[in-house]
């Protein structure tokens, strides 16, 4: 019989493992994320909200793509429901990425479960895709994504804020370019093949197609939806792996 005290020792080591594998996952994202922050703090201080707000909003939004659009839209004075519709369209595509994860979270359940996906990112969920395709997805694993990327993206978003008469034109410093780096860099984790290149061109070219036709911010979902079909499409199941194996 296993004393209480060494399961009790390798449950905490197994936590602590967990959680360093997540951070040393997210840790090089971290440092294509704080520019945006930093771009995001001192755009938002320009269009005239406080370092106070600007941290809020990351603080509890979280989500960069739909502040920005936020960001777009903000003059005085504001048109909130227009500004609501645009983010929720935006983040919709997280409702997708949640559909894709949640069954391979097979390990957490109730609060905990709901606590990391608040937490869910584009970043964050391509490294929980990544991850599944070798281990079960734990929750240690997940906030050790999440929370130094959380903590990065809110504490630039002040800074920027704290700093933004600087920052007058990002362009200037490459920060907008930023997001576009980071991106490119997770889309080629998942790269495949042929197959990954007919899907990101299909969902390029119904983006940029719904964006030129059609107001708002549409054109993620309609880009997303595209890619979906055009996956689905190209969609070939994987041959049985032999996991006949010696016994122990």
């Amino acid at each position: 019989m296993i004393p209480k005290t060494n399961k009790k020792t390798k449950r905490v080591e197994g936590i602590a493992t967990e959680a360093t594998a997540g951070i040393k996952a997210i840790f090089p994202l971290i440092f294509a994320a704080i520019p945006i922050g930093l771009l995001y703090g001192a755009v938002a201080t320009q269009k005239g909200m406080s370092v106070l707000e600007v941290t809020l909003a990351s603080a509890l939004v979280f989500a960069g793509g739909s502040q920005f659009v936020a960001l777009d839209m903000w003059h005085y004075p504001l048109p909130i429901f227009t500004i609501a519709f645009a983010t929720f369209l935006v983040n919709l595509r997280l409702v997708l990425m949640s559909f894709s994860l949640g069954p391979k979270a097979h390990k957490m359940q109730g609060l905990r479960k709901y606590l990391t996906f608040f937490f869910l990112t584009d970043e964050t969920w391509a490294l929980s895709e990544q991850r599944v395709t070798q281990k079960p997805l734990t929750y240690s694993f997940m906030l050790g994504l999440a929370l130094p990327f959380y903590a990065s993206w809110t504490l630039s978003s002040a800074l920027g804020a704290s700093v933004g008469a600087l920052i007058e034109t990002p362009e200037k410093w490459g920060l907008d370019f930023a997001f576009t780096a980071m991106f490119a860099c997770l889309i080629m984790g998942f790269w495949k093949g042929k197959s990954t290149g007919i899907t990101l061109l299909v969902t390029a070219l119904t983006a940029a197609a719904v964006y030129k036709l059609v107001p708002g911010a549409w054109y993620i979902i309609a880009g997303a939806l595209a890619g979906i079909i055009s996956a689905a499409i190209q969609y070939k199941p994987e041959p049985p792996k032999n996991d006949k194996q010696p016994l122990p």
